[in-house]
């Protein structure tokens, strides 16, 4: 889970590998030191969510199909806004 934390590309992890967390929202210091907790929190949070790999798929011929009939469309009403020749 730590490497994870520090692979993170955020600004507030220093090249030392330390997480700086500053919170300034509260005018008592206890408040602060809460809210800096809570956003620690998170983000351990966020690090220990496994993300689902993304399997790759293909396109079915159906939309290739579709895909390219629009594309001929195009090239067609395209095609008509040529330079009228005598």
């Amino acid at each position: 889970m730590k490497q994870r934390l520090l692979a993170l590309r955020d600004h507030r992890i220093s090249k030392d590998g330390v997480l700086i967390i500053k919170s300034q929202a509260h005018r008592s210091q206890e408040k602060n030191k809460a809210d800096a907790m809570q956003r620690l929190q998170e983000m351990v949070a966020l690090v220990t969510q496994v993300s689902v790999m993304r399997r790759p798929t293909r396109p079915t011929r159906g939309s290739q199909r579709r895909r390219l009939q629009t594309k001929k469309q195009r090239g067609e009403i395209k095609s008509t806004r040529g330079k009228i020749r005598d």
